[in-house]
C-alpha cells in the first residue's frame, strides 16, 4: 500500500493541480478514511484499462490519471516501432462528465510521443471505436467510458490492433510503465491545436459512422420480414442519455422500420443521467419513461442501450398488458435460435457454424446448438476472451465461422468488423427478430415461451453482493479464499456434486478430491454444480466493488426451477454477511 498521507500531501503541493482540485483535497484534510480511500494506491490497470469514481486522487478517475495511463500506453506503442506510431490510435468517448476532456488529453499525450491519433469529433458507441481500430488498421484504441456504471464513475478502456480489449501481456507492460512514470513530472503532452496543425491529431466522424452502419446492416438476415410488417410495427427506443442516440435509430430506419419512437427526455445527452438512478439497461426501473411512451403509441417492444451503447436491454408487452424484462440470458437464447433458423431458411448457414457464450451464461444456448448441429464454444466472462477464441479459429484455419457471441450481462456481438459488445448491431437484429415474430402474431415473450416448449425450461438469476469501502477488496478476497479452503458440500438445501475452480483448473468431487481439469483456466471463478441441474457460480467483479453470483437452473417445470433459483438467491445474499 502507498504511504497514503505522504501521497496526499504530495498532491496538495503539486503545481499541476487546478484550484478546484486543490480545494477538493484540502476539504478532506481531516478525514483519514477518505484520504486513505483516495491515496492507498492507484487504480489497477488491467485488460479492461481503468475504471473508478471521478475525483482528485491517485485512486480516482481524473485528468492526471488519464494522462499518466496514456503516457504508459504510448510507451508501449512507441516500443512497437515507427510503423506502430504511424498506424496510431483511434480515440473515442461516451456522454459522461469529463469524457470529452479526458479523450482530448489522451490525444495530446499520444501526439507528444509522435503517435498519429484519430479522434472522434463527439461521443460515439463503443463498438464503433472497435470498428475504427480494425477499419483504419490502427495499432490501438482508447475509449473514455464507464459503460453502464452510475454517474459518479468514468473509465479508460484500451484496445489493441485486433479491435479487442488489450491482451494481458500488454496490460502488464502498461501497468509496469505506470509504476515507473511520475504522474505529474513524467508525462508529456502536445498543445491540441498544434497537434492538429501538424497532422498528428486527425478528427473523424460521419464518414466513419457511414462505414460502420454499412457493416451493421450487412448482418441483417431477413429484412423482408421487417418490410412485411413495417406499416404497423412500432418500436420505442431509449439511449439513456448516451452514445446510441444517433446510430441505433438510424440502423433501425435503414433496416426498414417506419415507426421508431425515441424517448424524448432520454435523447438528451447528459452524463448526470437526470431521468434515471442508474443508466444500466439491466435495471427495469430505468425504462419507466419508455414504458409510458410504448403504451401511448401501442408498441409491444422497447429497446434501450447503455451510455456507451455496447449493452442492450429489451422489454416486451405480456398478455397482461404490462411490460416485462427479457434478460440477457433469455435474449441470447432467442437470438441464437433465430439466427440459426433464419440462416437455415435462407441458405446462408456456413459449413462450420459456431455460437460463443460464457461459463456464467445460460446453458440453454448449448442445448439450442446441440439440437441444431451448431458448435458451441465457452469462454470466461468478457468479449476479449471471445475475440481470442475467434482469433484461434482463424489461426487454426479449420473453417469455423461464428454466428453470434453473447454474455448474460446484455452484451452481443456479430460480424467481423467489431471485437466487443455491440448494441447497435444487436438492436437491429433484435428488431428484425421481433418483426419476424410480429408477423406470426407473437411478441418476444411468446417466442420465449415457444423456446421453452421446444428446448426445456431454463431459469437464471444474477445476484450482486456489494462490498464497498476501503476494506471491500480484502473482504472479497477473503470470501473467495474461504470458499476454496472450506468449500460447502451443500448450498440452499441442494447437494454439491462437483466444484470447478477456474483459477487453477481443478475439478473436485466432495469426498473424492480432484477428478479432472476444466478446458480453460486462469480466472477467479468458482463453479458449484448442484443436484437437479442447478449451478451456483461466484466471481468478483472486475469493474465494481461486488461479488457476482450466477444461478442457473434447468428443468421441465418453470415453477420448480424458479423455486431452486430463489433458494440459491437467498444463499447468495447470505454470503454478503459473512
Amino acid at each position: 500500500m502507498t504511504n497514503y498521507r505522504k501521497e496526499f500531501e504530495r498532491w496538495l503541493d503539486s503545481p499541476a493541480l487546478s484550484d478546484e482540485e486543490w480545494h477538493e483535497l484540502d476539504a478532506i484534510r481531516d478525514d483519514d478514511d477518505e484520504i486513505k480511500s483516495r491515496f492507498r494506491g492507484p487504480l489497477e490497470f488491467g485488460t479492461a484499462g481503468l475504471r473508478g469514481v471521478m475525483g482528485a486522487g491517485l485512486a480516482r478517475m481524473n485528468i492526471h490519471v488519464v494522462r499518466w495511463a496514456t503516457q504508459a500506453f504510448a510507451s508501449l506503442i512507441v516500443a512497437e516501432g515507427d510503423e506502430a506510431r504511424h498506424k496510431g490510435v483511434v480515440i473515442a468517448h461516451d456522454c459522461r462528465i469529463n469524457s470529452p476532456e479526458f479523450a482530448r488529453e489522451a490525444a495530446c499525450v499520444c501526439a507528444a510521443s509522435g503517435i498519429h491519433v484519430r479522434l472522434f469529433e463527439s461521443l460515439r458507441p463503443t463498438p464503433e471505436l472497435s470498428f475504427g481500430v480494425i477499419h483504419y488498421g490502427a495499432t490501438a484504441g482508447i475509449n473514455i467510458t464507464a459503460s453502464h456504471n452510475p454517474k459518479a464513475y468514468n473509465g479508460y478502456k484500451v484496445y489493441w490492433s485486433d479491435g479487442a480489449q488489450l491482451p494481458p501481456h500488454h496490460a502488464e507492460v502498461v501497468a509496469k510503465n505506470m509504476a515507473a512514470i511520475d504522474i505529474f513530472t513524467g508525462v508529456k503532452a502536445m498543445d491540441f491545436d498544434e497537434a492538429v496543425e501538424k497532422g498528428l491529431i486527425e478528427i473523424i466522424g460521419r464518414e466513419t459512422d457511414e462505414l460502420f452502419l454499412q457493416n451493421v446492416l450487412s448482418q441483417a438476415i431477413d429484412p423482408e420480414a421487417v418490410k412485411a410488417v413495417a406499416d404497423d410495427f412500432q418500436v420505442v427506443y431509449t439511449p439513456f442519455h448516451g452514445a446510441g442516440h444517433i446510430l441505433v435509430p438510424e440502423a433501425l430506419k435503414r433496416l426498414g422500420l417506419k415507426h421508431i419512437h425515441p424517448v424524448p427526455e432520454q435523447m438528451v445527452i447528459d452524463g448526470a443521467f437526470p431521468t434515471v438512478e442508474s443508466p444500466n439497461p439491466e435495471n427495469p426501473e430505468g425504462f419507466y419513461l419508455a414504458v409510458d411512451l410504448a403504451k401511448q403509441v401501442k408498441s409491444d417492444l422497447i429497446i434501450g442501450t447503455d451510455p456507451d451503447s455496447d449493452r442492450v436491454g429489451v422489454m416486451a408487452q405480456g398478455k397482461d398488458g404490462e411490460f416485462h424484462t427479457i434478460t440477457g440470458n433469455q435474449m441470447g437464447a432467442l437470438l441464437a435460435d433465430y439466427v440459426i433458423t433464419a440462416r437455415q431458411k435462407n441458405g446462408t448457414m456456413p459449413k462450420k457454424p459456431v455460437i460463443l457464450s460464457t461459463i456464467v451464461s445460460t446453458s440453454m444456448t448449448r442445448t439450442i446448438c446441440e439440437k441444431n448441429n451448431v458448435a458451441y464454444g465457452e469462454t470466461f466472462t468478457g468479449f476479449k476472451f471471445m475475440a481470442e477464441r475467434l482469433a484461434k479459429y482463424a489461426a487454426e484455419g479449420t473453417g469455423e465461422q461464428y454466428l453470434l457471441a453473447f454474455e448474460e450481462s446484455y452484451g452481443y456481438m456479430m460480424g467481423d468488423y467489431v471485437r466487443d459488445k455491440d448494441a447497435v448491431t444487436a438492436s437491429m437484429m433484435i428488431a428484425e427478430m421481433a418483426a419476424h415474430y410480429y408477423q406470426k402474431g407473437m411478441t418476444l415473450l411468446d417466442a420465449l415461451d415457444a423456446l421453452y416448449a421446444k428446448y426445456g425450461t431454463f431459469v437464471e438469476k444474477t445476484v450482486n453482493v456489494y462490498m464497498e469501502g476501503v476494506d471491500g477488496p480484502e473482504r472479497m478476497a477473503a470470501l473467495m479464499t474461504g470458499l476454496r479452503s472450506d468449500p460447502p458440500t451443500e448450498l440452499a438445501g441442494q447437494r454439491v456434486i462437483r466444484v470447478r475452480d477456474y483459477k487453477d483448473g481443478t475439478v473436485t468431487v466432495p469426498g473424492l478430491g480432484a477428478v479432472e481439469r476444466t478446458p480453460i483456466s486462469g480466472s477467479n471463478v468458482l463453479y458449484f454444480e448442484l443436484e437437479k441441474d442447478t449451478s451456483f457460480i461466484i466471481r468478483p467483479s472486475g469493474t465494481e466493488p461486488k461479488i457476482k453470483i450466477y444461478i442457473l437452473a434447468k428443468g421441465v417445470d418453470k415453477a420448480e426451477c424458479q423455486a431452486r433459483v430463489d433458494a440459491c438467491s437467498a444463499a447468495a445474499e447470505a454470503l454478503g454477511s459473512k
